[in-house]
């Protein structure tokens, strides 16, 4: 496949621009509803079901499969006992792939979790001892799992009987927490899973929320996610095992989203969807986001709504107001064609053959939907770039996501205006450039999850 994109291009194609909806005939949605970092009302009061960030990318170690991940459960302080962190037992958890381009899974992997409580009523320990195994007796509370994968062919189950990684109660409760993770990485045909608790591998300045960074970019340069844990779900799977007709050379392109179905009166019910990130958290409107989780990719393209927030995102106007930075002219057609449709030549104004499921020979007609989309045959970046495919480096962010990726001074620099101007504005970032843990070579590669207080002196 040829990949030339010239330097306006590059720029451009670090936009992330986020969608809405304000149609209620197609928004319409229950208490509970939604996704993201605490972005939405309702999930706030239930984190075990908020989906906090999704990753998608080509193995570093092994080019020919993908490794996904998927995380959960915002802000866990390391410290957070005597009832520390586990998946909910009444929902479905799901990593969906489209590889035709209808914005309808044809591939589905979901999680189901089950307790193992052996507390009682004799104790309120997590663990009387030390754990030097996932089956170590010390250990009083556990979670297994069922792994299954759904396509329209059938369901298959990966795993029936997966153990959870615990959480990271110590060094003297774990003194060896890597033995507990590589314990935790079951083997699947073709691949590998894992579920477990890790470090929040998402580096930021959450102090965008105070007027984008205190009104004046004073309020930047501290990671406000350091320290913190969230619960990750994770997948290698060969290349061929996500492409359309199995064949990933022919049809490299797929487009990736989690959500989670919780149950209850009437059933599951979804009360997360997360694709490309920082999507609800900085456009959606506040009595939309819960609305907005509910929602379908495949029902994307109906609300008149979701369109216009791409066309005209507010960020920009918000940057434009606060700081002065000149808002481009809309419609931001860049937008669409970054985040409704994938990037090819001829459905945008980027000239250039990177990721829209158009590039899959056999695929059939476009639907525009907002999930993130990987061209899973672009080889791993010797060196990875933080801003990614604004760098140059087509592996990066939006090209699917590695946990590498600066995906926060990526969005800013092209809302404000580089994919119109080709040019950065070197003042707007949130100075927070890498995690503070390194990332693994093997999969899972997210960093261990940490075992000291948040409030540390």
């Amino acid at each position: 496949m040829e990949l030339r994109i010239n330097r306006r291009a590059l720029v451009g194609l670090g936009v992330a621009a986020a969608l809405t909806a304000s149609s209620f005939a197609l928004l319409r949605t229950d208490t509970g509803m939604a996704s993201s970092h605490r972005e939405a009302p309702a999930i706030s009061g239930d984190p075990r079901n908020d989906n906090t960030d999704v990753y998608a990318f080509v193995s570093p170690d092994k080019p020919d499969t993908v490794t996904l991940l998927a995380n959960w459960i915002p802000f866990e302080e390391p410290q957070g006992g005597p009832n520390f962190y586990f998946f909910d037992t009444k929902s479905r958890y799901n990593i969906k792939i489209d590889n035709d381009g209808d914005a309808k899974p044809d591939i589905t992997y979901q999680w189901t979790f089950r307790d193992e409580d052996k507390r009682g009523n004799t104790t309120f320990l997590y663990n009387n001892g030390p754990v030097t195994s996932l089956n170590d007796q010390n250990l009083l509370f556990r979670q297994r799992y069922t792994l299954k994968r759904i396509t329209e062919s059938g369901t298959t189950t990966l795993v029936s009987n997966g153990v959870v990684a615990p959480s990271n109660v110590g060094p003297a409760s774990m003194p060896d927490y890597g033995t507990l993770r590589s314990q935790a990485i079951t083997n699947i045909p073709g691949g590998k899973t894992f579920a477990g608790q890790s470090d929040e591998a998402f580096f930021l300045d959450l102090r965008v929320f105070d007027l984008l960074y205190g009104g004046n970019l004073s309020e930047v340069g501290q990671d406000t996610l350091k320290g913190y844990n969230v619960h990750t779900l994770g997948l290698q799977v060969a290349a061929k095992d996500l492409a359309l007709k199995a064949d990933a050379k022919r049809n490299p392109v797929i487009g990736v989203w989690s959500t989670t179905d919780k149950w209850g009166p009437s059933g599951y019910k979804q009360v997360s969807r997360l694709g490309e990130p920082l999507v609800n958290e900085l456009v959606v409107p506040a009595g939309l986001k819960d609305a907005f989780n509910a929602l379908p990719p495949e029902k994307d393209a109906d609300v008149p709504a979701v369109v216009k927030r791409v066309t005209d995102p507010e960020l920009a106007r918000l940057l434009e107001s606060i700081y002065g930075i000149k808002a481009p002219a809309t419609p931001r057609n860049d937008l669409v064609q970054i985040f409704l449709t994938g990037i090819a030549k001829g459905n945008g104004p980027i000239m250039a053959d990177l990721n829209s499921q158009t590039l899959n020979k056999d695929a059939g007609k476009l639907r525009p939907a907002e999930m993130m989309r990987l061209n899973m045959s672009i080889p791993p970046t010797k060196d990875p770039n933080r801003l990614g495919v604004l760098a140059g480096d087509l592996q990066g962010f939006p090209n699917g996501r590695r946990l590498s990726d600066d995906v926060v001074d990526i969005e800013l620099q092209a809302v404000a205006g580089a994919a119109v101007s080709g040019k950065l504005i070197p003042a707007l970032t949130d100075k927070v450039d890498q995690n503070d843990k390194p990332f693994g070579t093997t999969f899972p590669y997210i960093p261990l999850p940490s075992n000291v207080a948040v409030n540390q002196r």
